[in-house]
């Protein structure tokens, strides 16, 4: 390896395990990246920060899980934060120093202030979740502004993991992703073929300004055929073993690390079935216990959580919405395993029985999303698609009330490529004004996820989605005249730009321009 190298530099955030790669712009070839005392092997960052106050001492990765053990860690050792950032619905650690979004800006500071001074980073290549929250994205958003490095792009884990593998362009692949916190399904189609270009990733920022109007090349897309996804992960797995045997001890640290390492060990193909192995964990008073698992007892454990069904209700939903897009199971060219929870057995034998036709890979579970985010070169624009429907407030004159009619639905891509069109009518006598309220689907099923005695389960039962009504404030047209009950008085044209912005230009009933809006961004 140079002395110097320039080029690009990959970071894929993740709940348990964060990876860092990179590219010379003169090479091909990508690598992991090695930092001493904070990755545990090349490229591999346990996703993890050691915290004191008063003394500000601060560790990450390796550094801080060698910490975990040591007195006041309920204080200053912080993990599974990932899931945490910008999601009110689940509490964090009261007792933690640093609240989740400190944790991760602090991790993610100090990873990219301890980056060897050989690498000349040129440009910053970010992964971000498909299923993830508003909080997270804008958080995201918020802290590459604060980073001294002029390009970086974003682009969807199951999108880069896909780019990960030597596939042939043009084909169409089904990405599964079980990380620390989360499962994500999505099937994608690389671009390409026949001569066509392959996928490359959008550029979102150059010292902070949107330069993907002005790239000099071709645009190439990635179209994101479906998707499904839940706050699910290997960090609840191991939650599930520690209560089938202490269910009473679900907030000890160190029985969940313990039982992350023995669900690893029976994660392996060299274990037998039937075969027990010892794990201790701590009881309510502290006092260590023996217990005994095997690949059977896991097995029945993530059944009984109901892991098995949800997996069915995510692949049931992911292959609905791709027969949508004229896709069905036989167009798919490879089935694609990442992240450390698709390595369990139980796992890949569900998905090679209920997809049997279609060859399966299994790459390195933990880097590929990194080096596939490096295989794809910022500038172009990745079409994506809705994972939640957007809806306008109208009146219902015979019934005197309310509702929501769809303007664009769960699955559609984006940017549109042709607006929607909308014509509104008076809804009362004399009627000059009309306000547009926009609302928009949940992203997740409330059946999903679960909590009993303030553990995670999932449900095999599912609720119908409710419209939640935007915050913002009520875009409110005025026309020049009067309108009579019933009349059609103004035409809307929707649209969602590359920005991920709802826009709307509006037209009294005789085309004459009202204005364009902005009503909102969809993230």
């Amino acid at each position: 390896m140079k002395k110097y190298l320039s080029g690009t530099l990959a970071i894929d955030l993740g709940n348990t395990n964060t990876v860092i790669a990179f590219q010379n712009q003169k090479d091909i070839n990508s690598f992991l990246v090695e930092i001493p005392n904070i990755t545990s092997s090349p490229g591999v960052v346990p996703t993890a920060v050691w915290f004191e106050e008063p003394s500000k001492v601060l560790k990450i990765g390796i550094s801080a899980l060698n910490m975990r053990d040591n007195s006041n860690s309920d204080l200053f050792f912080h993990s599974n934060f990932k899931r945490l950032i910008g999601n009110p619905s689940e509490k964090n650690n009261p007792k933690n120093i640093l609240n989740p979004s400190e944790c991760g800006e602090k991790f993610l500071k100090f990873l990219w202030a301890s980056i060897p001074q050989s690498y000349e980073i040129k440009r910053l290549v970010l992964t971000a979740p498909i299923d993830t929250y508003k909080g997270y994205r804008e958080w995201l958003v918020n802290l590459c502004g604060e980073l001294s490095v002029d390009e970086i792009a974003l682009v969807d884990e199951p999108t880069a993991a896909s780019l990960g593998i030597n596939v042939p362009f043009g084909s169409k692949i089904m990405t599964l992703d079980i990380g620390g916190s989360t499962i994500d399904m999505n099937i994608v189609k690389i671009e390409g073929g026949e001569g066509k270009s392959g996928p490359i990733a959008e550029l979102l920022k150059f010292q902070g300004n949107d330069v993907s109007s002005i790239s000099k090349q071709k645009i190439r897309c990635a179209e994101i055929i479906g998707k499904a996804g839940s706050k699910i992960g290997g960090k609840d797995i191991d939650q599930w073993i520690v209560d089938y045997f202490i269910p009473d001890n679900k907030k000890n640290s160190i029985n969940l690390l313990k039982a992350e390492e023995i669900k690893c060990k029976l994660s392996t193909s060299a274990i037998k079935y039937e075969n027990k192995y010892k794990i201790k964990l701590l009881t309510q008073e502290y006092q260590e216990k023996e217990f005994y698992l095997s690949k059977e007892i896991f097995e029945k454990i993530l059944i009984e959580n109901n892991l098995i069904n949800h997996l069915n209700s995510l692949l049931k939903d992911l292959l609905n919405q791709a027969r949508g897009k004229f896709c069905t199971v036989g167009d798919l060219s490879l089935i694609i395993l990442v992240g450390g929870g698709t390595q369990i057995p139980l796992i890949k034998e569900w998905i090679t029985k209920k997809i049997p036709t279609i060859q399966i890979k299994s790459p390195p579970p933990i880097e590929s999303i990194a080096l596939g985010a490096l295989a794809m070169t910022p500038g172009v624009t990745i079409k994506d698609i809705l994972n939640k429907g957007l809806s306008i407030r109208l009146f219902n004159r015979r019934e005197q009330k309310h509702f929501w009619h769809p303007i664009f639905l769960k699955g559609q891509i984006w940017p549109t490529e042709n607006p929607y069109k909308l014509i509104l009518q008076a809804s009362k006598i004399n009627q000059k004004i009309f306000e547009i309220i926009i609302g928009e689907t949940k992203k997740d099923r409330e059946y999903d996820v679960i909590f009993e005695n303030g553990l995670p389960k999932l449900s095999e039962i599912q609720s119908e989605e409710e419209i939640i009504k935007w915050d913002n404030k009520p875009l409110k047209i005025e026309l020049e005249n009067k309108s009579n009950l019933g009349e059609d008085n103004l035409k809307l044209f929707f649209k969602i730009t590359k920005k991920a912005d709802l826009m709307v230009k509006c037209f009294d009933i005789k085309d004459e321009f009202l204005g364009e809006y902005n009503l909102g961004n969809i993230f």
